[in-house]
């Protein structure tokens, strides 16, 4: 069947809940997300130096190449990864991308490639996922489809620009660049005709040049201007930026870029430029949709098994819901979820301080109601969100060492189409849970256990980002902010040095891997914490509790929650039974609907009717 007649019509398809046909369930997984190219580097032969943020020592040698890390590397090393207990990787846009920074994948190229830089002649794409799906690990592929790079979509639009090997900055001269390995001139190092973009649909004085002078020393007259090249100051924008109006409009927006009142405006997000190097493109044009939908259904012919959609609420949802639910119709239970930033709790038409409206804000992605004011307008869309509401809340509390506060924000699940399959975390590649949401993790170890503890026994999937397991990069920014800072004091920092062997034990021994380690046992042997909604729930700062009641009674747990002090907990209004904690094995048999037991500090009890008893082992934290 031709993509495009999935996508066509005016209302989104209605789609179907899993648990409703046998399929698979994507909560009953946990997720481990990692930026590829900073993990572990088994292939260095495809190591690559972006132009941008090179590392030099002191003797003026590179360090650090932004494409480190690899296929082959996380390959190697699929078995820490399933040692930690998770069942699930979510990695970086792998497709072709164009960028001076593009190592994180997010400035695609080529939906239809891999990047060569992340694979090896024994470690393809189609390699990992067999080697994944071999130890029972499913692979999360992110995918964008809100913009391209600066420099179109290899053989279907071009950008106009001139070769960047012709670029010579303001009070220099052609060949004498000295910039790690761009020695000479600022094009592309690896490439023989050092140039950076292939494209067959660019003109014919660009392909011409671009097959030859690698030196770019021959002059060359840019067809805009007149001017001859190259030329030291020549205007930075004919190389790197773009001229909006100019742009295709088969492909691209035209409307300018995204300004500071734009954030919290839905048509300036959705019609704009996100940066000079994301150029937004027409998502509602049919040719835009069918490269996008056929190029990813490559992947999960390929075995794909679950997507995360980037900057989400940049596309009008019901638009976006077209690509979503092509996918879906391709390939039967197939699990997507998106990524809506948002720095605050989110209910925008809802209230609570928001000053953004609702049709930008995550939970009106996971409906399919007109209603801004009225979550139930609409049934579940089936594409749940990355819970960025929730985790704005650990700014004042989980890095506080407090649970205050949380109580408040899980009372409003209800305006999600499906609060369980939310992906709940405590940091990203992008942000982190204190006040300027600006770094790492950086308060002391027992809170993110405690943070942990909440996030594995709450409604939502879970997801880790590379290193939390061993407070890696504690602290560090996570991305780079200051103009000379490189990845190495991010936290975007190289991983693999923490995996390598003689060192990889010391890894595990961290009582932070150790405590992951045992929740995702824990969570992994108990249906209700996979897939239960949550009530009775209980918050008073130092505590929380609360009920997971997994199909009317077949699986039915307990939760007691402590941050900073050990106490008594009780919940009532209960099934009475007999009830086992996963923590301890301590057995208490309920009578007269009411629960009470003791939980230490920083632990969890885990009391599941007819439970299994006490799951792993004892460590720092879960005891």
């Amino acid at each position: 069947m031709n993509e495009s007649n999935l996508i066509k019509g005016s209302e989104p398809l209605t789609l179907v809940h899993e648990e409703n046909t046998g399929l698979h369930d994507f909560r009953e997984e946990s997720i481990y997300f990692l930026l590829t190219t900073r993990f572990y580097d088994g292939d260095p032969s495809n190591n690559f130096f972006c132009r941008d943020r090179i590392k030099l020592n002191a003797a003026g040698e590179a360090e650090d190449p932004h494409w480190r890390g690899d296929f082959k590397g996380l390959i190697q090393r699929l078995d820490y990864i399933l040692d930690l207990g998770f069942t699930a990787i979510w990695i970086t846009p792998p497709i072709e991308n164009r960028s001076s920074l593009d190592y994180h994948g997010y400035h695609g190229y080529d939906w239809t490639r891999i990047d060569p830089r992340l694979e090896s002649p024994d470690a393809t794409f189609q390699d990992l996922i067999d080697a994944a799906h071999t130890r029972g690990i499913k692979i999360i592929q992110d995918v964008v489809i809100n913009h391209s790079c600066q420099y179109g979509i290899r053989g279907k639009v071009w950008i106009d620009h001139l070769p960047i090997k012709y670029y010579v900055p303001q009070g220099s001269e052609q060949g004498r660049v000295d910039h790690g390995p761009y020695q000479g001139n600022m094009g592309n190092y690896a490439w023989p005709n050092r140039d950076d973009v292939d494209n067959p649909v660019a003109p014919d004085w660009y392909r011409e040049r671009h097959a030859r002078d690698p030196q770019g020393i021959e002059p060359l007259i840019d067809p805009r201007t007149g001017e001859t090249l190259p030329k030291s100051g020549y205007d930075p924008g004919r190389f790197f930026g773009i001229d909006a109006g100019t742009l295709d409009p088969d492909w691209y927006h035209q409307e300018g870029f995204i300004m500071g009142g734009d954030w919290e405006s839905a048509h300036p997000l959705q019609n704009r430029h996100l940066a000079g190097d994301c150029i937004d493109l027409a998502t509602e044009r049919e040719n835009v949709k069918d490269y996008i939908i056929s190029s990813v259904n490559r992947y999960l012919d390929m075995g794909v098994d679950a997507l995360r959609i980037d900057t989400v609420k940049h596309i009008e949802r019901d638009n976006l819901l077209e690509y979503v639910n092509a996918w879906k119709a391709h390939k039967p239970g197939l699990f997507i979820f998106g990524e809506n930033l948002v720095k605050g709790y989110g209910w925008g038409d809802l209230g609570g301080g928001d000053n953004g409206p609702s049709e930008i804000r995550p939970w009106w992605y996971t409906r399919l109601g007109h209603d801004p004011r009225n979550p139930a307008s609409g049934d579940d869309s089936g594409f749940p969100q990355l819970d960025f509401g929730l985790f704005s809340t650990f700014r004042d509390n989980l890095s506080r060492g407090s649970f205050e506060g949380i109580g408040r924000v899980l009372e409003m699940d209800w305006i999600y189409g499906n609060a369980t399959e939310l992906a709940t975390f405590l940091q990203n590649h992008d942000v982190g849970p204190d006040n300027d949401f600006r770094f790492r993790f950086k308060g002391k170890q027992w809170m993110a256990a405690a943070a942990y503890n909440f996030l594995w026994t709450a409604r939502g999937i879970p997801c880790l980002y590379f290193g939390e397991e061993i407070e890696f990069m504690k602290g560090a920014p996570q991305d780079v902010i200051g103009n000379d800072d490189t990845l190495d004091s991010t936290g975007r920092a190289y991983f693999g040095d923490h995996l390598i062997v003689g060192r990889i034990e010391e890894t595990r021994n961290h009582p932070l891997y150790q405590h992951i380690k045992r929740l995702n046992q824990i969570r992994s042997a108990i249906p209700a914490l996979q897939k239960a909604p949550m009530s009775h729930v209980n918050e008073w700062g130092s505590g929380l509790s609360f009920v997971r009641d997994w199909n009317d009674g077949e699986s039915y747990v307990m939760v007691g929650l402590t941050i900073g002090v050990g106490q008594d907990i009780t919940i009532g209004s209960i099934r009475d039974g007999t009830y086992q904690d996963a923590v301890t094995g301590n057995k208490i048999t309920a009578v007269g609907g009411t629960l009470s037991f003791h939980v230490n500090d920083n632990s969890a009890g885990i009391y599941v009717r007819d439970g299994p008893g006490k799951i792993g082992v004892d460590g720092a934290y879960l005891r």
